[in-house]
């Protein structure tokens, strides 16, 4: 394999190709950045995150599929990724996700203690987290615990202390992103059930819709106390008009459980949190 193709594959690897898993982890660190900051996040810090969402979101795939290489070549729709296809060996993988990970530790070491400190939970839950599906039905959770994880750390970094509405908003990515993977599982469930996999999708079983729709309904009221906490105005009630209406969108799409339809509301997932972001970016820039 030459140089050129052996490097294709590490970014297909990454998911780099498929840019969704980064976005879902990065909206909500720029929610936080910017409520901590008061919509004036340091650019350092702000650079810091952005490259370190990007690396750590593109580690926890390599280990993902490392974790998942001898149940991704019976999953139709996985079984053609590098280290299923054998075309990365487990070695290569490993290597990667060192190197991926050290890079963000270095990144990181540019912020204060308490900042460096806490990325070692990151790393720990970012390692595990594809480990769980075999020993629970609720990795979609522990993947949300990974995703926030980045709320306190932003506003760590920013002002060196994590406040009471910074544990609030930390709560919003873990229920969002068990609500959107839950819709992702959704598309996998027969085959995780074949394979023996572990999965939200299989322990809500024909109560997934319902259960989802709560838990988006439990993160819109997450996120109004996290607006009064922060002293938000109208823009942002305005985008959660909007994100509530987007999960209601994905609701409908989800109705039948067809597979291409739950992987559509997972993508929809993308919009809202943009909506949320817009939302605090404007409310921010119309008090200057």
């Amino acid at each position: 394999m030459s140089l050129s193709e052996r490097l294709r594959q590490y970014a297909l690897l990454m998911r780099l190709h498929r840019p969704i898993g980064i976005l879902l982890l990065l909206w909500p660190t720029l929610w936080a950045l910017w409520i901590a900051a008061e919509g004036l996040p340091d650019l350092l810090v702000l650079f810091v995150f952005l490259a370190g969402v990007t690396l750590m979101r593109s580690a926890g795939c390599v280990i993902n599929d490392y974790a998942d290489r001898d149940f991704d070549p019976h999953v139709q729709r996985t079984k053609d990724r590098p280290l299923a296809a054998r075309r990365v060996s487990p070695r290569e993988a490993i290597l990667l996700f060192v190197v991926l990970s050290l890079v963000a530790f270095a990144l990181v070491l540019f912020m204060n203690t308490r900042t460096i400190a806490m990325s070692f939970v990151a790393a720990f839950l970012a390692a595990t987290y594809p480990f769980m599906k075999r020993y629970t039905h609720l990795p979609q959770v522990y993947l949300g615990a990974a995703f926030a994880w980045a709320v306190p750390m932003s506003f760590m970094a920013q002002t060196g202390t994590v406040p009471l509405v910074g544990w609030v908003l930390f709560v919003a990515p873990i229920l969002w992103a068990t609500a959107y993977d839950t819709m992702y599982a959704m598309v996998d469930r027969e085959d995780d059930l074949q394979i023996g996999v572990k999965s939200t999708a299989i322990l809500f079983g024909r109560h997934d819709r319902l259960i989802i729709g709560l838990i988006q309904f439990a993160m819109l009221l997450n996120l109004i106390w996290v607006g009064q906490l922060a002293g938000l105005g109208w823009a942002y009630w305005l985008a959660l008009v909007v994100a509530t209406a987007l999960g209601g969108y994905q609701q409908w799409l989800i109705r039948d459980r067809e597979p291409a339809a739950c992987f559509k509301a997972f993508l929809n997932n993308n919009w809202l949190g943009i909506a949320i972001f817009a939302g605090i970016v404007a409310d921010y820039a119309l008090r200057a």
